[in-house]
């Protein structure tokens, strides 16, 4: 089982990169078997067909979400943690491809809209508790609605993912996410949160 399982992540970690750099439609199941040095019949013993491999791939890519922000926090404070979660976050966009997102969209409807409210929901829960941590450590304003800050979070992510709006301001991405991610932590810190902030990013950029 572990070796299937570790067979099924290289499948999905090599149709991951396939779909980044082309697009979802334009590599099929034949291109996936190819690059992986596989017959597609072997493939098949590990994914139905293209959906249920882009639904794999898709829970893989939460999942991954997940072990990102778990992962050695036990030592970090809140602002840390968010610090440690953006730095992966930018690496991401960097290599985005917003086909991608259009094709998932436009001829995966259904899976589209459960990967974006699996997401959402992951987001969510964890900026909240981000938020949760930060008060009590004290590093973040004890006067802040966690519960509404963080569905405002979640609302402004979907803005940096909008292509719509993406073509609307002459910034990439991962510019437009930076400045989205260092409004809402000086937003929701405090002067001993805030100088810690910079304090780090001075650290970070030298």
């Amino acid at each position: 089982m572990k070796i299937m399982n570790e067979k099924l992540t290289l499948i999905l970690q090599t149709s991951g990169k396939l779909f980044k750099k082309y697009g979802i439609r334009s590599i099929s199941m034949d291109d996936i078997a190819k690059e992986m040095g596989m017959s597609k019949k072997t493939l098949y013993q590990y994914v139905e067909n293209k959906p249920d491999l882009i639904e794999k791939l898709l829970a893989h890519f939460v999942d991954e979400s997940q072990a990102c922000i778990i992962e050695d926090d036990k030592d970090l404070n809140a602002i840390d943690i968010l610090l440690k979660v953006s730095m992966k976050v930018s690496e991401e966009m960097k290599d985005f491809n917003p086909v991608v997102a259009f094709d998932l969209e436009k001829f995966y409807p259904a899976l589209f809209r459960s990967f974006v409210m699996a997401k959402r929901e992951h987001v969510y829960k964890h900026i909240k508790e981000n938020l949760d941590q930060g008060i009590k450590e004290g590093i973040y304003r004890s006067d802040i609605d966690a519960d509404l800050v963080a569905k405002l979070y979640v609302q402004k992510l979907r803005d940096v993912h909008d292509p719509e709006f993406l073509s609307s301001v002459e910034f990439s991405q991962e510019k437009v996410f930076q400045v989205m991610f260092e409004n809402h932590i000086r937003g929701i810190s405090n002067a001993e949160g805030i100088a810690y902030y910079e304090r780090k990013m001075n650290e970070l950029n030298h």
